[in-house]
């Protein structure tokens, strides 16, 4: 196996994860929890929802179906010419799935942290054995534990660029965004069965999470290369865990990814994988996949997608969102405290929205339309987001 170096792995940032090319593709992750809608404090274990869902066969739009640790289930589309083709094509799966749960008296519920149940590892590939380990080891072992098993979202994948320079203008865009995506559709007031004060606690998960990995990769600097950024960020964090020559997994072997080049030890192998490891609201794969959105209820999961790629694949709209959301990009912790009840976050989220709404039609979207105006109107409009549909959210007394 040849051996790393650090030029290496610039280059394999810049020429993999930074590839640009013609953009308007989009697809889209949506995580659920699986309920027993007859009791949705109950547990239900991963395997029977596998085998109804195997059992009902492939789901008919090509989404791809995994299972995080605490048994959420996640559906992933394939990328898309545009977005009313994605939204057709994951909307029948997801009701493919809900369709082959039903019968058993389960349901999908659209929630950025399980409401009710507390964590429960059911995982059984052994590297999430060895994640749950790193976070007990540096002391992360509530918020890991949370994360894994009780966070669930609504992740946006968009090209990356034409170019060098429109790849950085989408990157500024996306990180200024960040803040009111999660302000937003913030959806996770609770927190097995407790008020947390927050509207995002999924995003105060992320946060108080180990920050050598889950934080913004865009820390000021906001011009510089993100290839760059993204570079440094890589080799600074901890290693979370290596695969032994055997086949074994070993956890937190102590040491940052540039340690671990200096020894002369990882090839691009270890580098993909280490890669994989790192979670913050922005991560280039490839593509800008957008971490930062809570899951959502009922039917407004293509919501973020439509706003989202509206914003950064419409000049006009793009110009509109860097306007309004460059004097908020810095307030990632009021957005998941206060959600739109903040008058700057507010203000430009509905700044946000309606240049997406303009948007749309001009995207080939229009059947969107309706969908986002109800969002809107429900929540932008008012300052809402749905955490504050739940009727006993306190933020002055979190319990």
């Amino acid at each position: 196996m040849t051996r790393l170096t650090v030029d290496g792995v610039y280059q394999h940032i810049r020429g993999v994860c930074f590839k640009t090319g013609p953009p308007g593709t989009v697809g889209a992750e949506t995580e659920w929890f699986v309920v027993d809608a007859a009791d949705p404090a109950a547990y239900v274990p991963r395997e029977r929802v596998r085998a109804l869902v195997d059992e009902a066969g492939p789901p008919p739009g090509g989404s791809r179906i995994t299972y995080e640790p605490g048994g959420q289930l996640e559906l992933s589309s394939a990328p898309f010419p545009g977005l009313g083709a994605l939204h057709a094509a994951l909307g029948g799966d997801i009701a493919h799935v809900r369709g082959a749960l039903a019968p058993a008296g389960l349901a999908l519920a659209g929630h950025g942290v399980d409401p009710v149940r507390r964590p429960r590892f059911q995982a059984d590939h052994p590297r999430y054995a060895c994640m749950r380990d790193y976070f007990r080891a540096g002391g992360f072992r509530d918020a890991g534990m949370a994360m894994m098993c009780s966070t669930a979202s609504v992740q946006v994948n968009l090209d990356i660029g034409a170019d060098a320079r429109d790849a950085a203008r989408r990157w500024r865009l996306v990180h200024a965004l960040g803040p009111v995506l999660v302000a937003a559709f913030a959806n996770s007031p609770l927190r097995a069965g407790r008020r947390t004060g927050m509207r995002s606690s999924r995003q105060a998960i992320w946060t108080e999470l180990d920050p050598c990995r889950t934080l913004p990769v865009l820390r000021g600097g906001a011009d510089g290369d993100p290839a760059e950024a993204w570079t440094r960020y890589a080799l600074d964090a901890q290693v979370m865990l290596v695969q032994t020559a055997e086949g074994e997994w070993v956890s937190d072997p102590g040491m940052s990814f540039l340690e671990w080049l200096d020894k002369g030890e990882p090839g691009e192998d270890d580098l993909t994988y280490h890669l994989s490891t790192l979670f913050p609201p922005v991560r280039p794969r490839g593509w800008l996949e957008l971490r930062m959105i809570d899951a959502l209820p009922g039917p407004y999961w293509p919501v973020p997608v439509a706003v989202t790629t509206a914003l950064l694949e419409d000049p006009a709209a793009s110009r509109a969102a860097e306007a309004a959301a460059e004097p908020v990009a810095h307030l990632w912790a009021e957005a998941a405290r206060c959600g739109l009840s903040d008058a700057s976050l507010a203000a430009a989220a509905a700044a946000c929205f309606a240049a997406a709404l303009e948007a749309l039609p001009r995207l080939g979207a229009p059947g969107l339309v309706p969908l986002v105006e109800e969002y809107a109107h429900r929540y932008v409009e008012r300052g809402r987001c749905p955490a504050d549909d739940h009727p006993s959210l306190s933020l002055e007394d979190p319990t």
